[in-house]
C-alpha cells in the first residue's frame, strides 16, 4: 500500500490527528514514560512504561513502517487550541477482510474530557468515509472498567454490538498473560444510520 493512502491531517471539534513518527520523536515519547506520568495508563493495557529511549525508539519506527505499508495507522492526538499532545489513536487494518481495528491511549492529564470518545468519532469516519471499510472492531480487556464504559459509549452510540470474549486471544503483557479480549463491532452499514452533524465538525486533510 502506498504511504499516502491515509489521510495526513484530521482535525475535529478540539482534536487534531496527525502521523505519530512526524509529530512526536523518541526522545519526546520517552520523556512522558520516564516521568511516571505513563503508569496509569500502561498498567490497564497489561504493560509497563518504557524502561530505555531504545522501547521509545523501537515503537516510533514501528509506527512508521506500519503508515509507509498500509498496515497501521498511528496518530498523535493534540489540543487544537493549545498544540499539546493528548495521546495515540491506532487504526490495524485487514484489508482482505475490509475490517479494521481500534487502538488508543489518553495521557492521564487529559482523562475525563471526553476526548476518547471525539477520537473514535474521527477514526470511525476514516474508516468508513473514507476508508470505505465494511466494519471496524474494538476490544478491552474484561477487567478493564475503564476501557469498558469508554467502549460501550460510544459502541452503543454508533448502533454497533457486543460480539464476545475471546479466551487466551491477547499475548502474554509484560504484566503476565496470555489474556482475554472482550469485543465489539461497528458495520459502515450501522455507523451510516446513528452518525449525527458531527462529521460537520470532522475536516479530512489529505
Amino acid at each position: 500500500m502506498p504511504s499516502s493512502l491515509f489521510p495526513e491531517r484530521v482535525e475535529s471539534e478540539r482534536l487534531r490527528y496527525e502521523p505519530l513518527h512526524e509529530v512526536l520523536d523518541a526522545l519526546d515519547l520517552y520523556e512522558y514514560h520516564r516521568t511516571g506520568e505513563m503508569d496509569a495508563v500502561m498498567q490497564p493495557l497489561g504493560e509497563k512504561p518504557h524502561a530505555t529511549p531504545k522501547k521509545s525508539m523501537d515503537e516510533m519506527e514501528a509506527a512508521k513502517k506500519g503508515w509507509e505499508s498500509g498496515s497501521r495507522a498511528t496518530y498523535a492526538i493534540t489540543r487544537r487550541d493549545a498544540d499539546e499532545f493528548v495521546g495515540v489513536a491506532e487504526l490495524w487494518m485487514e484489508w482482505e477482510k475490509r475490517v479494521t481495528s481500534f487502538g488508543t491511549w489518553i495521557r492521564e492529564p487529559h482523562w475525563g474530557h471526553g476526548y476518547s470518545g471525539e477520537r473514535a468519532g474521527v477514526m470511525l469516519a476514516i474508516a468508513f468515509d473514507y476508508l470505505d471499510l465494511e466494519y471496524v472492531n474494538v476490544g478491552h480487556e474484561p477487567d478493564n472498567e475503564q476501557s469498558k464504559r469508554a467502549i460501550e459509549k460510544y459502541v452503543e452510540a454508533y448502533g454497533g454490538r457486543r460480539d464476545a470474549t475471546l479466551r487466551n486471544w491477547l499475548p502474554p503483557g509484560d504484566e503476565g498473560g496470555p489474556r482475554d479480549l472482550d469485543t465489539y463491532s461497528i458495520s459502515q452499514a450501522q455507523w451510516r444510520e446513528n452518525v449525527s452533524d458531527e462529521l460537520a465538525t470532522i475536516r479530512i486533510v489529505k
